[in-house]
């Protein structure tokens, strides 16, 4: 650059520190007389108790030119009067390879206060736009997944979306922690949002174990914490998902769980007034779940695979969160109290899942394989009460008697221990031998 082009930059800087005041906080609202910001930006919070504690906040609405802001921590230092600072930018987070293995909240920074982030990470904006759809790829590759349920009978394709549906305690934390150590995917990318505080350790050590970690972000927002930073724990995970597909990765992202994100920002919405709807859900709910959703999938660069969990209130599939989340994305695993409670983990209903993509990633001999141990599944389920009080004769129907046969091969092949491992070829090879005869 020369001379005259460096005093043309260092005119159009703006020197200037634009600050407001607090007037009121209601709730979880914090309503200020100016800065000068935008919906979306980050402002500062000077708390009166100390001149060094800021308090990080968001613009998030306005009421006859004041300012509402949310906060990203807790309220308990402002006061009337205290200072607020615009920023003049969204949040970003800093990201990069050297992050994996690290546990982090919200806003990127590492969660046990004593380590600092490693050098040379990128900023990265933490609010993005989906992919243009013409330019997102097809899926036409599957990926191993490393759960011999899905992998043979709802086989996925590398840039799948799916919602993982299961009410609470029927093992989805543990099958997140599968997926993760066993799929092919070169990076995951964990978000634990509203989870309690105590299981975040114990997913984890436990579930996700010490390789898990190796190639895994955590992005962890406990219950405890304020709206907000839940929201933006998604966002954020979603955008460390992004970079390193934008850099030609195979990414995975397990958000558990996208209720909890659509919980926040019913609090949100309500707050800043805006009128309940569905079961008290407020309409930008339903606004940001397809903008937040829509942003994982494939891309020029690379493919986010990504698996969302939603909590059903007692089982009931037709909640509005369970309805929009399952019209949005490419496929849905139900797991199941009953298969869970006689046992069988993964506890998923095979019957009642999909995968939307199976049909374009799968060879014509694993389709036709999966569709005949669906059939057996279906026509020994149709018929259990008959079989179950000695009802049925053998000899009957052909089609029943063998379904009868192969039904516990099925259900044994279906169970998979913890620590269990099989790859794609070996699972679909399995499901073959199964129906040949041979060993499952």
């Amino acid at each position: 650059m020369n001379r005259t082009e460096y005093l043309s930059v260092i005119e159009k800087v703006d020197t200037y520190k634009r600050y407001g005041k607090v007037l009121r906080v209601v709730g979880l609202m914090i309503e200020s007389e100016g800065p000068a910001a935008n919906i979306g930006e980050v402002c500062y919070i000077h708390a009166s108790s100390s001149e060094s504690s800021l308090i990080v906040a968001e613009v998030v609405g306005f009421n006859n030119e004041k300012i509402i802001l949310m906060p990203y921590s807790e309220v308990t230092e402002i006061g009337p009067g205290c200072l607020v600072e615009s920023t003049g930018k969204p949040l970003s987070v800093k990201v990069g390879r050297s992050l994996l293995g690290t546990v982090v909240n919200s806003l990127g920074k590492p969660l046990d206060n004593e380590s600092s982030l490693p050098k040379g990470l990128s900023n990265y904006l933490t609010n993005q736009s989906p992919p243009n759809p013409m330019t997102r790829p097809p899926i036409r590759k599957p990926i191993q997944v490393g759960v011999k349920a899905i992998d043979s009978l709802l086989t996925m394709g590398e840039g799948q979306r799916v919602g993982i549906f299961a009410g609470s305690g029927v093992g989805k934390s543990t099958l997140l922690g599968m997926i993760a150590r066993n799929s092919s995917a070169d990076i995951n990318v964990i978000a634990l949002i509203g989870e309690r505080g105590r299981e975040v350790r114990e997913f984890i050590e436990h579930d996700l174990g010490e390789d898990g970690l190796k190639k895994s972000i955590v992005v962890v927002a406990t219950s405890d914490q304020p709206a907000l930073m839940r929201i933006k724990g998604a966002y954020t995970a979603t955008a460390i998902s992004e970079y390193f597909r934008d850099l030609g990765y195979k990414v995975n992202l397990m958000m558990d769980s996208v209720t909890r994100v659509a919980m926040a920002q019913r609090e949100i919405g309500l707050a800043i007034g805006e009128p309940p709807t569905t079961k008290g859900y407020t309409p930008s709910v339903f606004s940001i779940l397809p903008k937040l959703l829509e942003r994982t999938g494939t891309n020029a660069f690379g493919t986010i695979t990504a698996f969302y969990t939603v909590l059903v209130d007692g089982d009931d599939m037709n909640e509005p969160i369970a309805d929009a989340v399952r019209g949005i994305l490419d496929g849905h695993f139900i797991m199941d109290r009953k298969l869970a409670e006689r046992g069988q983990f993964p506890a998923i209903n095979v019957q009642r899942s999909i995968s939307r993509v199976m049909n374009m990633v799968a060879d014509q001999e694993h389709k036709e394989a999966a569709q005949q141990i669906r059939r057996l599944i279906a026509i020994y389920e149709e018929n259990s009460e008959l079989i179950n009080i000695g009802a049925y004769k053998r000899g009957t129907n052909q089609e029943i008697d063998r379904a009868i046969s192969y039904y516990p091969k099925i259900q044994d092949f279906l169970k998979q221990d913890v620590f269990d491992r099989n790859s794609l070829q070996e699972t679909v090879q399995l499901m073959k031998n199964l129906l040949n005869g041979g060993m499952s």
